[in-house]
């Protein structure tokens, strides 16, 4: 299993960008796959996650309404699209996988048991 996140970058506050998270070595449609961060000296949060067939949702309160995951099964990718950026979305993004998890863990660290390497997002004021 291979995750790869790409499209970190700088830009100024109120920009915007678009994270892609490529996946290979699985079967795609079987898994959950959630977008975390973490900034310098903080703790790993989440972001986002995209149930298995897309149609499912969910944000962290601090991105909803600015941050949109859509996913594209056939191609084997998530996207983060990211818009209104402040200095506070600043962090290392991370997307993880999993084909275990159920709704109520979407947003837990601990239930995803693949994970990529990371892409830094920095925002300038």
């Amino acid at each position: 299993v291979q995750l790869q996140a790409s499209g970190g970058g700088l830009v100024q506050a109120g920009g915007s960008l678009r994270l892609s998270c490529a996946a290979s070595g699985f079967t795609f449609d079987d898994y959950v796959i959630g977008w975390f961060r973490q900034a310098p000296g903080k703790e790993r949060e989440f972001v986002a996650a995209s149930t298995r067939t897309g149609g499912g949702t969910i944000y962290s309160n601090s991105v909803k309404g600015r941050f949109t995951i859509s996913r594209d099964n056939p191609k084997n990718t998530v996207a983060l699209q990211m818009a209104g950026l402040t200095p506070e979305d600043t962090a290392v993004y991370y997307c993880a996988a999993d084909s275990s998890i159920i709704s109520s863990s979407l947003s837990n660290e601990i239930a995803y048991k693949y994970w990529g390497q990371g892409t830094q997002v920095t925002v300038s004021s």
